[in-house]
Protein backbone atom coordinates (compact mmCIF):
# COMPACT_ATOMS: atom_id res chain seq x y z
CA UNK A 1 0.00 0.00 0.00
CA UNK A 2 1.75 3.49 -1.53
CA UNK A 3 5.23 2.36 -0.32
CA UNK A 4 4.44 0.19 2.66
CA UNK A 5 4.03 -3.35 3.48
CA UNK A 6 2.05 -4.24 6.83
CA UNK A 7 3.79 -5.91 9.39
CA UNK A 8 2.28 -8.47 11.79
CA UNK A 9 3.75 -10.06 14.83
CA UNK A 10 1.71 -12.67 16.51
CA UNK A 11 2.15 -14.16 19.86
CA UNK A 12 0.70 -16.67 22.35
CA UNK A 13 2.09 -19.42 25.39
CA UNK A 14 0.78 -22.75 25.34
CA UNK A 15 -0.45 -24.10 28.91
CA UNK A 16 1.87 -26.64 29.30
CA UNK A 17 4.88 -27.69 27.32
CA UNK A 18 5.27 -27.67 23.66
CA UNK A 19 6.00 -31.58 23.72
CA UNK A 20 2.88 -32.09 25.66
CA UNK A 21 0.00 -34.29 24.17
CA UNK A 22 -2.25 -31.61 24.48
CA UNK A 23 -0.40 -29.14 22.13
CA UNK A 24 -0.75 -31.83 19.10
CA UNK A 25 -3.03 -30.77 17.86
CA UNK A 26 -1.53 -27.12 17.08
CA UNK A 27 1.96 -29.12 15.69
CA UNK A 28 -0.41 -30.96 13.21
CA UNK A 29 -2.11 -28.02 11.89
CA UNK A 30 1.48 -25.82 11.56
CA UNK A 31 2.84 -26.71 8.19
CA UNK A 32 -0.96 -26.56 6.79
CA UNK A 33 -1.72 -23.46 8.10
CA UNK A 34 1.63 -21.73 6.83
CA UNK A 35 0.92 -23.31 3.21
CA UNK A 36 -2.34 -21.64 3.27
CA UNK A 37 -0.82 -18.81 4.43
CA UNK A 38 1.95 -18.26 2.26
CA UNK A 39 -0.38 -18.62 -0.89
CA UNK A 40 -2.76 -16.11 0.53
CA UNK A 41 -3.31 -13.00 -1.15
CA UNK A 42 -1.59 -10.20 -0.26
CA UNK A 43 1.30 -12.09 1.64
CA UNK A 44 4.70 -10.98 1.17
CA UNK A 45 7.16 -12.56 3.23
CA UNK A 46 7.83 -14.46 6.76
CA UNK A 47 10.49 -14.74 9.11
CA UNK A 48 11.36 -18.85 10.10
CA UNK A 49 13.00 -19.94 13.10
CA UNK A 50 16.79 -20.60 13.73
CA UNK A 51 17.61 -24.08 13.81
CA UNK A 52 14.03 -25.15 11.52
CA UNK A 53 13.70 -25.65 7.74
CA UNK A 54 12.10 -22.85 5.79
CA UNK A 55 12.77 -19.29 5.27
CA UNK A 56 15.52 -17.77 7.54
CA UNK A 57 14.89 -16.48 10.70
CA UNK A 58 15.20 -12.22 10.72
CA UNK A 59 17.52 -11.97 13.51
CA UNK A 60 17.70 -13.96 16.66
CA UNK A 61 14.11 -15.27 17.80
CA UNK A 62 13.42 -13.20 21.23
CA UNK A 63 10.00 -13.23 23.00
CA UNK A 64 7.97 -10.30 24.78
CA UNK A 65 8.48 -9.61 28.75
CA UNK A 66 5.39 -11.41 28.74
CA UNK A 67 7.18 -14.58 28.33
CA UNK A 68 6.67 -17.54 30.72
CA UNK A 69 8.80 -20.08 30.09
CA UNK A 70 7.14 -23.94 30.05
CA UNK A 71 10.50 -25.28 31.16
CA UNK A 72 11.26 -25.81 27.20
CA UNK A 73 12.57 -22.24 26.05
CA UNK A 74 9.78 -22.03 23.50
CA UNK A 75 6.25 -19.99 22.64
CA UNK A 76 4.46 -19.78 19.43
CA UNK A 77 5.45 -16.54 17.97
CA UNK A 78 5.20 -14.98 13.80
CA UNK A 79 6.41 -12.71 11.83
CA UNK A 80 4.99 -12.04 8.20
CA UNK A 81 4.63 -8.81 5.86
CA UNK A 82 1.19 -8.45 4.09
CA UNK A 83 0.27 -6.24 1.29
CA UNK A 84 -2.57 -4.48 3.20
CA UNK A 85 -4.75 -4.85 6.10
CA UNK A 86 -7.47 -6.36 4.33
CA UNK A 87 -5.53 -9.53 3.05
CA UNK A 88 -3.88 -10.35 6.53
CA UNK A 89 -7.66 -9.93 8.07
CA UNK A 90 -8.49 -12.26 5.87
CA UNK A 91 -5.27 -14.82 5.95
CA UNK A 92 -5.54 -14.78 9.97
CA UNK A 93 -9.78 -15.39 11.14
CA UNK A 94 -10.66 -17.02 7.76
CA UNK A 95 -9.25 -20.27 6.40
CA UNK A 96 -7.06 -23.02 8.64
CA UNK A 97 -5.69 -20.36 10.51
CA UNK A 98 -9.06 -19.24 11.89
CA UNK A 99 -9.74 -23.63 12.56
CA UNK A 100 -6.57 -23.33 14.53
CA UNK A 101 -7.67 -19.99 16.72
CA UNK A 102 -10.69 -21.65 17.61
CA UNK A 103 -9.17 -24.87 18.92
CA UNK A 104 -6.72 -22.67 20.55
CA UNK A 105 -8.57 -22.61 24.12
CA UNK A 106 -7.86 -26.63 24.28
CA UNK A 107 -4.17 -25.66 24.79
CA UNK A 108 -3.39 -21.95 24.96
CA UNK A 109 -3.30 -19.59 27.69
CA UNK A 110 -6.05 -17.36 27.78
CA UNK A 111 -5.19 -15.98 31.07
CA UNK A 112 -2.97 -13.05 30.20
CA UNK A 113 -3.00 -8.77 29.58
CA UNK A 114 -1.03 -9.00 26.58
CA UNK A 115 -2.66 -8.62 23.18
CA UNK A 116 -2.65 -11.38 20.50
CA UNK A 117 -0.42 -9.40 17.97
CA UNK A 118 0.97 -6.15 17.00
CA UNK A 119 0.18 -4.93 13.55
CA UNK A 120 2.37 -1.73 12.26
CA UNK A 121 3.52 -0.24 8.99
CA UNK A 122 7.15 -0.48 7.54
CA UNK A 123 8.59 1.22 4.09
CA UNK A 124 8.37 -1.71 1.33
CA UNK A 125 11.36 -3.46 1.55
CA UNK A 126 11.95 -3.34 4.97
CA UNK A 127 12.00 -6.38 6.97
CA UNK A 128 11.57 -6.40 10.38
CA UNK A 129 13.68 -8.41 13.29
CA UNK A 130 12.05 -10.01 16.33
CA UNK A 131 13.81 -7.25 18.64
CA UNK A 132 11.84 -4.56 15.86
CA UNK A 133 8.39 -6.64 16.52
CA UNK A 134 8.44 -7.39 20.55
CA UNK A 135 9.29 -3.64 20.55
CA UNK A 136 6.04 -3.18 18.78
CA UNK A 137 3.88 -5.53 20.63
CA UNK A 138 4.87 -4.10 24.23
CA UNK A 139 4.35 -0.75 22.98
CA UNK A 140 1.03 -1.71 22.14
CA UNK A 141 0.68 -3.73 25.34
CA UNK A 142 1.89 -0.77 27.43
CA UNK A 143 -0.11 2.47 25.07
CA UNK A 144 -2.78 0.36 23.33
CA UNK A 145 -3.57 1.20 19.64
CA UNK A 146 -1.45 3.89 17.99
CA UNK A 147 0.41 4.55 14.95
CA UNK A 148 3.26 2.46 16.20
CA UNK A 149 1.71 -0.40 16.98
CA UNK A 150 -2.46 -1.40 16.59
CA UNK A 151 -5.06 -4.11 15.75
CA UNK A 152 -7.09 -4.61 13.28
CA UNK A 153 -10.12 -3.16 15.16
CA UNK A 154 -8.20 0.69 15.62
CA UNK A 155 -5.88 0.50 12.79
CA UNK A 156 -4.37 3.47 11.00
CA UNK A 157 -2.78 3.76 7.72
CA UNK A 158 0.87 4.05 7.04
CA UNK A 159 0.41 7.62 7.40
CA UNK A 160 -0.93 7.94 10.68
CA UNK A 161 -4.20 8.27 10.11
CA UNK A 162 -7.17 6.11 12.13
CA UNK A 163 -8.84 3.84 9.38
CA UNK A 164 -11.20 0.28 9.54
CA UNK A 165 -10.37 -2.60 7.84
CA UNK A 166 -12.85 -2.93 5.10
CA UNK A 167 -14.49 -6.06 5.92
CA UNK A 168 -16.34 -6.81 2.68
CA UNK A 169 -13.44 -6.61 0.78
CA UNK A 170 -11.55 -8.64 3.40
CA UNK A 171 -14.43 -11.56 2.81
CA UNK A 172 -13.94 -11.81 -0.61
CA UNK A 173 -10.16 -12.22 -0.57
CA UNK A 174 -10.82 -15.09 2.05
CA UNK A 175 -13.11 -16.56 -0.55
CA UNK A 176 -10.40 -16.63 -3.36
CA UNK A 177 -7.61 -17.88 -0.44
CA UNK A 178 -10.32 -20.79 0.06
CA UNK A 179 -9.95 -21.53 -3.55
CA UNK A 180 -6.46 -20.86 -4.28
CA UNK A 181 -5.82 -23.42 -0.89
CA UNK A 182 -8.48 -26.42 -2.09
CA UNK A 183 -7.36 -30.19 -3.08
CA UNK A 184 -8.50 -30.24 -6.48
CA UNK A 185 -10.65 -33.48 -6.00
CA UNK A 186 -10.26 -36.60 -7.91
CA UNK A 187 -11.80 -36.80 -11.03
CA UNK A 188 -14.74 -39.48 -10.87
Amino acid sequence: MNGHWLALYTFGQFRTRADHPVVEPFHQAEPLVWAAMERAEGFVARSGYEDEPGPDSWGEQVFPRYWQDNGDGWAPSTISLWQDLESALAAVYRGPHAEILKKGPDFMREDHAYPAYALWWVPEGHQPDWVEAIDRFERLGDAGPTPAAFTFKSAFDPSGKPTTVNGGVSKQIAERNRTRTETPKAVQ
